[in-house]
């Protein structure tokens, strides 16, 4: 039997990768993808291979590749790329924990998509260092990541505010202490969220700040012993131990090339990281809580009793299975298989909440 998985990965992972040599500004850099394209196409036909099937017995791109094109053209080609990395990483690591269940052999090619394009781009000469570095700095901070943010953002707001307002629906038969709970509820996980966000970064940035603060010292103080540890450093990399050296050694002469050198190398500290706006995170995390808060909440400026309740649980149910059906961008499971299982986890938590909200307000009543 064809195993229609792996085909269909391998041909939209070609898709993708053609979709960002495509619309990649950089010839050098577009090229690398377009290699990466064909290499993902040679998988797929070799997966076909093993059934006895040729090339015309290929998928086309699924729903779900179509979509993160889709999403490209609103938000940038760069999130096309970190989803893709990250789908990588997640079959590699699928692959992986399978051989060690069955007890089989690894073999290179198990993770080998992510280092095949990090290798290409490493060893091609035509992409210049500035590029390689905008290709890092994308690859490590866009993508997946953020699409992710905005999904469980939206997911967390949505959830909590649902059972809520649904605990409170149970409790009382009024239209105006439920939207009052609402939007109390709206504000406080907004801000919450918010706030945490606010703390995090700030945290993250001013720890940075004190170890670069520290790296500097300890370059006044005892250039030598940096000097020391930058050429172990490379020697650790591979690089034979004269030529660590005097690399080390060249780097040490300028203070300031050498500080951002041993950020680097050393604390493993990106420059681009400290870009980042604490309040810029919190407000993204207060409105992306607030979108999904308010749609349980909506129907009961409107209307109020079992109408208002019915309306809301359509509503957030129909919320969920799209917040389900977008994780399955990162997933690749089925769209209605994580729309689904979304909407019956949030309809338990939902339900369980306005029982307990009768329960309370029966005996309050009685």
């Amino acid at each position: 039997m064809i195993n229609l998985k792996n085909i269909q990965t391998e041909v939209d992972a070609s898709y993708l990768y053609k979709v960002l040599g495509d619309h990649e500004e950089d010839e050098n850099v577009a090229r690398v993808f377009h290699q990466m394209s064909e290499i993902e196409h040679q998988h797929a036909i070799a997966f076909l291979a093993k059934y006895g099937k040729d090339s015309s017995h290929l998928p086309p791109p699924s729903g779900r590749a179509k979509t993160l094109h889709f999403i490209g053209k609103i938000l940038g080609y760069d999130y096309i790329l970190g989803v893709l990395l990250d789908t990588e990483k997640s079959i590699s690591s699928s692959v992986l924990s399978a051989r060690k269940k069955t007890n089989t052999a690894e073999s290179l090619s198990d993770t080998a998509h992510v280092t095949i394009l990090k290798n290409i781009l490493n060893n091609d000469k035509k992409v210049s260092g500035p590029n390689l570095a905008r290709f890092e700095k994308r690859h490590r901070s866009v993508g997946g990541n953020a699409l992710r943010a905005a999904v469980l953002g939206g997911n967390d707001g949505l959830v909590s505010n649902f059972s809520l307002v649904m605990g409170i629906a149970g409790a009382t038969s009024g239209q105006e202490e439920v939207l009052l709970a609402g939007m109390a509820g709206l504000l406080a996980g907004a801000l919450s969220m918010a706030l945490g966000e606010w703390i995090s970064v700030k945290s993250s940035l001013e720890l940075y700040e004190n170890q670069m603060q520290l790296e500097m010292e300890e370059l006044e103080t005892n250039p030598e012993g940096e000097e020391k540890e930058l050429a172990l450093i490379y020697m650790a990399k591979g690089i034979p131990e004269d030529q660590a050296r005097v690399m080390a050694a060249d780097i040490i002469k300028n203070k300031d090339h050498a500080h951002e050198v041993l950020i680097k190398e050393e604390l493993g500290i990106n420059p681009e990281d400290l870009k980042g706006s604490a309040m810029e995170a919190a407000l993204t995390s207060f409105f992306l809580f607030a979108i999904g808060a308010i749609i349980p909440v909506f129907p009961f400026f409107f209307w109020g009793g079992m109408e208002a309740v019915i309306i809301s649980t359509v509503l957030s149910a129909g919320g969920l299975f799209l917040i389900g059906a977008a994780i399955t961008l990162f997933t690749g499971k089925s769209v209605w298989y994580s729309g689904m299982r979304q909407v019956l986890f949030g309809l338990m938590a939902a339900a369980i909440t306005f029982g307990i909200g009768k329960l309370i307000g029966v005996s309050v009543m009685g």
